[in-house]
């Protein structure tokens, strides 16, 4: 069992910066593959990024590629995801996600993960 708590979110103009924690209580947070989706109103829960156990291996979303950057510190049970140059499209809520097995497909399907925070709001204004 692990429990993940999401913050760091907030409004932001275009361009701007968040970065998001997620952190997890638990004693081997280090066994967990990891990983970001969002939901936008109206649109389908979609895959951001995904860190494998590690955090030596990352997978990214084509519409975050070169923007956002996922990390973790297993030390402090702390995942992050650094968000760059952020846009109106990136508006919605970011939900940390967690699974003790290596997920196929890069860690993308939301189905592969079986651990979810409550999730925390971004907002980009323009």
């Amino acid at each position: 069992q692990v429990q993940l708590v999401e913050s760091g979110g907030g409004l932001v103009q275009t361009g701007g910066s968040l970065r998001l924690s997620c952190a997890a209580a638990g004693r081997t947070f280090s066994s967990y593959a990891m990983g970001w989706f969002r939901q936008a109103p109206g649109k389908e829960r979609e895959f951001v990024a995904a860190i494998d156990r590690r955090g030596g291996s990352t997978n990214y979303a084509d519409s975050v590629k070169g923007r956002f950057t996922i990390s973790r510190d297993n030390a402090k049970n702390t995942m992050y995801l650094q968000m760059n140059s952020l846009k109106p499209e990136d508006t919605a809520v970011y939900y940390c996600a967690a699974d003790a097995f290596p997920p196929m497909y890069g860690g993308s399907r939301s189905t592969d993960y079986t651990h979810w925070g409550q999730g925390t709001q971004v907002t980009v204004s323009s």
